[in-house]
């Protein structure tokens, strides 16, 4: 039985989807394992009847931190994707495809930190035409509806506007923060890297704190999650945001 297979319990202690706490040593495959496993049920979606994760990962790790798996980087992530199928199935979640991880270098990171960028990818297949039958799915597979086609008359244009610009929502999801990987970039030193998360659900929008340092303020109260509607002021750092949503 491999060290990963051996964990037995879900993790208790978080991780921002973001960027982790230091260690005093390098970053080790079991603690990799866990907080892959805690992102996935972090980043969960309630629909009808099922519960959908994501099913691409990406972990940024320091220099090196990552030359320390350079020998077996390959098989670590084989048995990372394994761990987190096998954690899918134990709690009944729905993949739209078996789960990838992918390694990145990141030079702003120290030994010992790392981070966790998750996506809900949709299936590569085409689209399926409004007009067109449903296709028949394969057996055991999940069949995939595109909301952005049933639901068009219901569809909102959500905008995040500050510091003079405006950003307009693309997708279901968008991580702000000063990473250069977030989706829209906040060029505040008091804004973590990964600050908070815009998150559709439903048809509503809400604003989710990934653990951040200040975390969202709302009228001098710290907020962990925040209900979006047009016209919702909030803070994060020293930038106030302004969101508005107007039906199409």
């Amino acid at each position: 039985m491999t060290v990963l297979r051996s964990i037995e319990s879900k993790l208790e202690s978080l991780f921002e989807g973001v960027f982790g706490r230091a260690f005093r040593a390098n970053v080790q495959p079991v603690e990799l394992a866990r907080k892959l496993v805690k992102e996935m049920d972090e980043h969960r979606n309630v629909s009808v009847s099922r519960v959908y994760v994501p099913n691409e990962y990406t972990v940024y790790l320091s220099a090196a931190d990552r030359a320390q798996f350079e020998g077996y980087e390959d098989s670590l992530r084989d048995e990372l994707q394994e761990y987190l199928a096998g954690h899918a199935r134990r709690e009944n979640y729905v993949l739209l495809s078996s789960p990838r991880v992918k390694f990145e270098s990141d030079d702003d990171l120290d030994v010992g930190m790392f981070g966790i960028a998750t996506r809900l990818a949709h299936s590569s297949r085409p689209k399926q035409q409004p007009d067109a039958p449903a296709a028949q799915a394969e057996p055991g597979a999940t069949m995939i509806y595109d909301a952005s086609v049933l639901n068009e008359a219901a569809a909102a244009a959500a905008t995040l506007s500050f510091a003079g610009r405006s950003h307009e929502i693309q997708g279901e999801r968008a991580v702000l923060g000063r990473s250069k990987d977030a989706d829209i970039q906040v060029a505040d030193p008091n804004v973590s890297r990964r600050h908070a998360e815009i998150r559709r659900e439903g048809e509503a929008w809400v604003l989710v704190d990934l653990d951040s340092t200040n975390g969202i303020d709302v009228g001098g109260r710290r907020l962990r999650r925040l209900d979006l509607q047009d016209g919702t002021r909030f803070v994060l750092g020293s930038t106030e945001f302004f969101f508005s949503e107007e039906r199409r």
